[in-house]
């Protein structure tokens, strides 16, 4: 089997993704030679197309250990962002989620051990927090994942920490909180919300709400999870720790609409119908941690980011 190898000196799995292709294209920003590792499940091509031929990339599996100990030559730090993500496609295909999400992430962790990769940033979730009647969350409290997704983003950072502590490979993990942004896919049956109520909103149609839209969430502008990757790749005081990265700021999903309404200039009706499984009630990050170990503070607040990432959808359409 031919194995395609790399000489960059950042790889960024799921590099095709909402997440990732925003991280390439910081470090693209910066000058630094970065791959991408992908194999298109869900990332999209168009994501690679705004990167303008910049970046290599390698179109490879995450459970193909070999295809990604290749990716690994002479890379000094992989962001982890590939997975399976959503908490209701791991419902609906738990196997499928696991073999990605666990054994792609060891398979990650064993290859960067093995090829002397310095550092891997790790992409976690709130959701290992489960529904936990306590806000904001802290990274002290005890996790309840409630989905076969937030235990397996929780077997990932277990995995980071034992390769910090017994094998020395430098790891931090990011416990992200409801990221939205452009390049967010709006049309996957797993949408994030934010992508989806916009998206209806601009087409005309009645956005749908899972319960009665009073759940409140810590919607993070994807600038701020990008900046937080980059101070994790070369913080210190961070290795080994997981933290929340977040924006401390509770907005419940009809505030959203009520927002969306202003922006556009329309009067919002919501086609409400039953809770999803595993949907956590409340969120809201505690990111005392993130400011005092990566010197992280988030940028752009929840108003900001939605008229940006409104603008971007508008301009997208026309």
């Amino acid at each position: 089997m031919c194995i395609m190898v790399t000489t960059a000196k950042y790889l960024v799995t799921g590099g095709a993704g909402f997440i990732g292709s925003h991280i390439a294209e910081a470090l693209l920003q910066r000058g630094e030679t970065v791959c991408i590792f992908d194999n298109l499940a869900t990332g999209r091509q168009a994501n690679l197309q705004v990167l303008r031929g910049q970046v290599q990339f390698i179109q490879g599996d995450l459970r193909d250990f070999d295809t990604v100990k290749g990716a690994m030559k002479s890379v000094e730090v992989v962001f982890h962002q590939g997975a399976l993500a959503s908490v209701p496609r791991s419902i609906a295909d738990p196997v499928a989620s696991l073999e990605t999400n666990v054994n792609g992430t060891q398979n990650v962790l064993l290859a960067a051990r093995d090829m002397g990769v310095r550092r891997v940033v790790y992409a976690s979730s709130s959701s290992v927090y489960g529904d936990t009647p306590v806000l904001p969350k802290h990274e002290d409290m005890p996790t309840n994942p409630m989905s076969p997704y937030a235990v397996q983003k929780l077997t990932g950072e277990l995995l980071c920490s034992v390769f910090t502590r017994v094998y020395g490979l430098e790891t931090v993990a990011l416990r992200y909180f409801n990221v939205f942004g452009p390049r967010q896919d709006p049309t996957s049956e797993y949408a994030a919300v934010i992508p989806r109520f916009l998206t209806a909103l601009l087409e005309g149609r009645r956005p749908i709400v899972y319960g009665d839209g009073e759940q409140t969430r810590d919607f993070t502008y994807i600038a701020n999870v990008v900046h937080a990757n980059l101070l994790a790749a070369t913080s210190h005081a961070a290795v080994g720790f997981a933290m929340n990265i977040g924006c401390g700021e509770r907005i419940s999903l009809n505030s959203v609409l009520l927002l969306a309404g202003e922006l556009l200039g329309a009067r919002i009706e919501a086609d409400y119908r039953d809770p999803r499984p595993g949907d956590v009630r409340d969120s809201l990050a505690d990111i005392h941690l993130a400011q005092r170990l990566l010197g992280y503070q988030p940028s752009i607040n929840f108003r900001e980011g939605l008229a940006y990432l409104l603008e971007s959808l508008r301009s997208s359409a026309r």
